[in-house]
C-alpha cells in the first residue's frame, strides 16, 4: 500500500518542471522524485511506528510498508511449516506471501508445507543446519532437545486460553525464557502462534475416560503421552502427516491433532465416527491450546538488521492474531460438516476431569524437574495457576509433590 497518494504525484508533476522543459525530462524527474518521496515516507512511516508501538502490535503497523538497510537486502528465507495441507497450510502460504510487499522486497519468505524439505521431526536440525531458515512447527516438538519445551505449548489440564498463555509469554517473562532456551541450541525463537485446541478422533465412541483403556492412540508424546497411558491407552508418536494412513489402515483407533477445520481437510471424518471433547467450554482436557511459533535459525536472525528484526518480531505477532481467528472461524463451518457426515461428537463429564486432573499434577511436576530450566519455566505457570486470577490450582492438590528449582 502506498503512502503518497496519486494526487500527490501529480502535484509533483506539475511543480517539478518548467512549462518549457522537455517531456522526457519531466517524467523523468517526476519518476525520480516519486520514488524518494516515497522512501523517505516510509522510512519514516516505519521508524515512528516502531516507536510508538513499544513492541506491541497494532494493525497499521504490522501492514505498513517497509524500507530496511542494506544488510537486508534481497534476502529471502525457507521457511517451512508442520501443516501438511487444509486451512492452516493456506494461511501459512498466503502470510508468507504478503511478506516480499510489507518489506519493499527486502525480505521474501519461501513457504513450504509439512515435509516438503524434511520430516516434522528433522525441523530443528534443518534451521540450525541451515537447510532452512526459519520454521513453524507445533512447539511441543522441541521437547526432545530442550526438556522445558513441554510448559511451552499446551498440556493436560494447564493454561487453558490463548489469553493465559499470551499473559505467560508477554506478561510474565515466558518469552525472554523461551529465547535463552532456543538461543542455547542455536535458534531465535521468535514468538507463538496461535491456532486452536487439539480433538480427539476415533473409530469407537469415547463416553468416558474409561473408554480409553486399551486403545491404540496417536498421540505428541512426551506429558500428553503419559497422562493417557494412565488411563490405560497404547500410545505412538506420529507426525500429522501420517496420521489419515494409520486409521485407515487400523494400526491406530484413536488419534489426536488440531481442530475440527484442520482435521476435516485432511480427511478424518472418512475414517473415523466420533469425535471426543471435553465439557461444554473445555474444548480439550489436553491441549487447549495448542501452540505453534515461528523458529529461525541464529546465523539467519543475526544477518538481518535491528530494524528487520523488530519487523519481524511484530510480523509474528499479528499472524498469531490472524492464523487463530481464521482458523476458529473456518471450525464452525467445519462442525456443520463433520454432522452431515455423520461423526458424533462426544463429551467427557467433570468426573473425568476430576480423574485426569488426578493423573495429570504429579506428571507435571516428574516432567518439570527433569532440569532446572523445565523447573523455572512450569514454576511461573503454576504460580499463575494458583493465583487468584485463574484458581486452576489448590494447594491440596499439590501437597506432597515439590520443585527442583
Amino acid at each position: 500500500m502506498s503512502i503518497i497518494k496519486r494526487e500527490g504525484a501529480s502535484g509533483a508533476r506539475q511543480n517539478g518542471a518548467s512549462a518549457n522543459a522537455p517531456a522526457a525530462c519531466v517524467r523523468r524527474e517526476t519518476v525520480e522524485g516519486v520514488v524518494e518521496a516515497r522512501r523517505e515516507a516510509r522510512r519514516g512511516f516505519l521508524k515512528n511506528s516502531l516507536l510508538a508501538a513499544g513492541g506491541a502490535v497494532g494493525a497499521a503497523t504490522l501492514g505498513a510498508p517497509y524500507i530496511g538497510t542494506a544488510k537486508a537486502a534481497g534476502t529471502t528465507w525457507k521457511i517451512q511449516t508442520s501443516w501438511p495441507g487444509g486451512i492452516g497450510l493456506q494461511i501459512f502460504k498466503d502470510w508468507c506471501g504478503t511478506i516480499s510487499e510489507k518489506t519493499g522486497g527486502e525480505l521474501s519468505f519461501q513457504p513450504f508445507g509439512a515435509n516438503d524439505v524434511v520430516g516434522d521431526f528433522q525441523l530443528y536440525d534443518a534451521v540450525k543446519n541451515g537447510v532452512l531458515h526459519a520454521v513453524n512447527p507445533f512447539t511441543i516438538y522441541v521437547q526432545g532437545i530442550i526438556p522445558a519445551g513441554v510448559f511451552l505449548s499446551s498440556y493436560p489440564l494447564g493454561l487453558r486460553h490463548p489469553s493465559e498463555y499470551d499473559t505467560f509469554y508477554y506478561g510474565l517473562g515466558g518469552l525472554e525464557m523461551t529465547r535463552e532456551l532456543y538461543a542455547a541450541q542455536g535458534m531465535y525463537w521468535v514468538g507463538p502462534v496461535h491456532h486452536d485446541a487439539n480433538i480427539i478422533h476415533s473409530k469407537v465412541p469415547i463416553r468416558s475416560v474409561e473408554d480409553f483403556r486399551g486403545r491404540k492412540m496417536r498421540l505428541p508424546g512426551g506429558m500428553v503421552a503419559e497422562v493417557f497411558q494412565g488411563l490405560g491407552a497404547k500410545t505412538t508418536v506420529l507426525p500429522g502427516s501420517e496420521i489419515f494412513p494409520a486409521l485407515e489402515k487400523g494400526t491406530i483407533d484413536v488419534a489426536d491433532y488440531t481442530g475440527p477445520a484442520v482435521n476435516y481437510a485432511l480427511g478424518f471424518s472418512q475414517v473415523t465416527k466420533y469425535i471426543s471433547m471435553g465439557p461444554p467450554g473445555f474444548m480439550s482436557l489436553y491441549q487447549p491450546v495448542d501452540i505453534m511459533d515461528i523458529t529461525v535459525g541464529m546465523d539467519a536472525w543475526n544477518a538481518l538488521s535491528d530494524e528487520m528484526k523488530q519487523f519481524v518480531e511484530m510480523e509474528t505477532k499479528s499472524y498469531s492474531i490472524e492464523h487463530h481467528a481464521k482458523i476458529q472461524k473456518a471450525n464452525q463451518e467445519a462442525w456443520k460438516k463433520f454432522e452431515a457426515d455423520g461423526t458424533e461428537v462426544t463429551r467427557l463429564s467433570q468426573d473425568d476431569v476430576a480423574i485426569m486432573t488426578e493423573i495429570a499434577v504429579p506428571i507435571w511436576f516428574k516432567y518439570a524437574n527433569k532440569d532446572k530450566n523445565a523447573a523455572r519455566v512450569f514454576k511461573t505457570q503454576l504460580d499463575y495457576m494458583m493465583s487468584g486470577s485463574l484458581g486452576y490450582v489448590t494447594p491440596d492438590m499439590i501437597e506432597g509433590l515439590t520443585l527442583d528449582l
